[in-house]
């Protein structure tokens, strides 16, 4: 395992045979977001985004969280402390651009992101691992958009995620509530893809996502922007990409290494090209 210098402690980086494990790493504050953090995060996922070397991203939480959203403690501070305020459309523009290189990055990446939680997921939290591909949760981790307790009324595209997954009534209730999910709750609802005991996160994370890494590279880049473009696209253009894209991977070796593995009847080894 290779550890990465992040530049901060508010973020681990560690690269284990095409693995990149990214660990939110503020226990102390339920791994709530700071800005060395969300740029930490974000200078990690455009390199992952480019690197050969990284084939899968899992993205996590240190202790018993995963991700707390924003540090309400710290916006408190920050409210009583006067000064003089950022102005408001400079503030809308820094905004924009962290969640686009944060959220925005684990969804549209041609790589696979994995959220695993051992613990609450909470409103930008939450939004984080609903950006990425699949999710596994700890049995006794929780969700919840949390915005509507603290008057906020959502970000890092967590209304755009939620609505995708739960439609859009669902996500709505979510939202005005801001009830917490339970773990099976979530798995029922379609917001979880696996959820484990506790002491099985971490080995069933890490088999789920070397399955991943060890996978046709080439195939899954064009899967998910498939399946990306499905979400909100027209099925005459959602149909046209996918016949594109589908040729391109039958010329690929990894297509016929897998073609002729089937024939011999053993395991196909992809390269990735």
């Amino acid at each position: 395992m290779a550890a990465r210098d992040t530049g901060t402690t508010d973020l681990i980086a560690d690269l284990d045979d095409g693995v990149l494990t990214l660990t939110l790493n503020r226990p102390e504050a339920r791994n709530a977001m700071s800005g060395a953090m969300n740029a930490a995060l974000s200078e990690q996922l455009a390199w992952a985004e480019l690197e050969p070397q990284v084939k899968v991203v899992v993205l996590t939480g240190a202790g018993n969280g995963f991700c707390a959203g924003g540090d309400v403690k710290g916006m408190d501070n920050r409210n009583a402390g006067g000064g003089e305020p950022t102005p408001i459309d400079e503030a809308i523009h820094r905004q924009r651009v962290n969640q686009r290189a944060t959220a925005g990055k684990l969804f549209k990446m041609p790589k696979p992101t994995i959220a695993a939680l051992p613990g609450a997921a909470a409103g930008a939290g939450l939004s984080l691992a609903l950006a990425c591909d699949l999710r596994i949760m700890s049995r006794t981790a929780i969700m919840t958009t949390a915005f509507a307790k603290v008057g906020f009324s959502g970000d890092y595209g967590g209304t755009y995620f939620l609505t995708q997954l739960v439609g859009s009534a669902k996500a709505r209730e979510l939202y005005f509530l801001s009830d917490r999910v339970s773990a099976d709750e979530a798995l029922r609802l379609g917001l979880a893809n696996w959820v484990v005991e506790p002491d099985e996160l971490a080995s069933r994370t890490r088999e789920i996502a070397s399955r991943l890494a060890g996978g046709p590279t080439i195939a899954y880049r064009y899967m998910k922007e498939n399946l990306n473009r499905a979400m909100a696209g027209d099925v005459d253009d959602c149909l046209d990409l996918e016949a594109t894209h589908h040729v391109h991977c039958g010329q690929t070796a990894d297509h016929k290494e897998a073609a002729r593995a089937f024939v011999e009847r053993r395991a196909p080894v992809f390269q990735g090209r």
